[in-house]
């Protein structure tokens, strides 16, 4: 009996101290869970940017020449790609009605200035008549004199519808507006022409020694740009020529649909290289805005909420909401309550609260 209550106090022993042992290595070790964040410096200054938009050339001149008058085509003198100069004739129309008219009202005009001189022929006699006293009587003068003045008035009348039949005449030569090309031809000798078929376009006059590269800048970058700014071009037609142009005009007005503003670059084509039409690729380089504030890019954080990045002041997280500017993917322009030389979180997660210990 002896024997097993020694034996049964010696195995509790064993069984204690194993017990012990386990529990012990259990315990898990020590570890340092403050997160560690990576910290940034805020810096004034604009972040260039180089940036690459589809945009296309135009003339700098075109119109298209429709009939001002009603006539068949006599002749025409110019074809597709023909080079025009200014005021060369075109195009010769036909219209034996309208010289009739022109004749007519010449005629007319003739007519009404033969009246108005022996009108005033008739006048000058009667004044001098009537200086006999009782030889004319004062109302035959006045009506002489209301006659002379009723034949010049339709005499002006007559010659004005003269000159205006005249002047209907002269759009049966139609001459060039301005230099440059003829692009589109749609009429042939014999073809009737009319004015008021407003689709019935002639000819296509374009000027190409002068083109407008045609860009729609975004909003947010096209106020960096100021006339006579250098801008680079390519076109598809020429892969890997390097054109230069500057900016010549500014529409000043933002497209509401696609918020992109209108920018005119002269380019001048005395070679006649370059076509209204052409696909173009234009490299825009902006320096930015030097009174942004420039921070890392992952800075920024936007949620569905709010954009803001989180700065650090006196040892605190505190979130500060921003706009963004330029950014060329690893700085970023921002625009909020944050100044020069401001540490701030370039790694941060949207977890932290504002007023958390922030460890560098």
């Amino acid at each position: 009996m002896k024997y097993y209550i020694v034996l049964f106090s010696t195995l509790l022993m064993l069984a204690s101290c194993s017990s012990k042992k386990v529990e012990k290595q259990k315990d898990p070790p020590t570890v340092d869970t403050t997160t560690h964040y990576t910290i940034a410096t805020v810096k004034k200054g604009g972040v260039s940017v180089a940036l690459k938009l589809p945009a296309k050339l135009a003339a700098y001149q075109e119109v298209s020449i429709f009939p001002k008058v009603n006539g068949y085509v006599n002749s025409v003198l110019v074809d597709i790609g023909s080079r025009v100069s200014k005021g060369q004739l075109l195009m010769v129309l036909e219209d034996p009605e309208l010289e009739q008219a022109m004749l007519q009202a010449k005629e007319r005009y003739e007519r009404s200035k033969a009246d108005l001189s022996i009108d005033k022929e008739n006048y000058v006699r009667l004044l001098e008549a009537a200086k006999t006293p009782g030889a004319i009587s004062p109302l035959d003068v006045s009506a002489a004199r209301t006659k002379v003045q009723a034949d010049s008035s339709l005499s002006n009348a007559e010659k004005a519808n003269w000159k205006y039949q005249e002047t209907m005449l002269g759009y049966l030569k139609v001459f060039a507006p301005f230099s440059g090309v003829i692009t589109e031809r749609n009429v042939h000798p014999g073809a009737l022409v009319s004015a008021a078929i407003k689709d019935q376009r002639m000819l296509e006059l374009k000027d190409i020694a002068h083109l407008r590269l045609q860009i729609d800048v975004p909003e947010d970058i096209a106020a960096h740009f100021k006339d006579k700014d250098t801008i680079a071009f390519y076109t598809s037609a020429f892969p890997g020529k390097r054109n230069i142009g500057f900016v010549s005009r500014n529409s000043y007005n933002v497209n509401p649909q696609f918020r992109t503003q209108r920018m005119e670059v002269d380019v001048y084509n005395n070679n006649y290289m370059l076509s209204p039409g052409m696909f173009v690729e234009v490299q825009l380089f902006t320096k930015g805005n030097p009174n942004a504030m420039v921070v890392p890019k992952s800075a920024v954080i936007t949620s569905t909420e709010r954009k803001y990045v989180i700065v650090v002041r006196n040892g605190k997280a505190v979130k500060v909401d921003v706009h963004t500017g330029n950014d060329d993917g690893t700085q970023i322009e921002v625009y909020g309550a944050i100044q020069p030389g401001e540490e701030i979180i370039s790694n941060p997660s949207d977890d932290i609260k504002d007023g958390s210990t922030i460890h560098a």
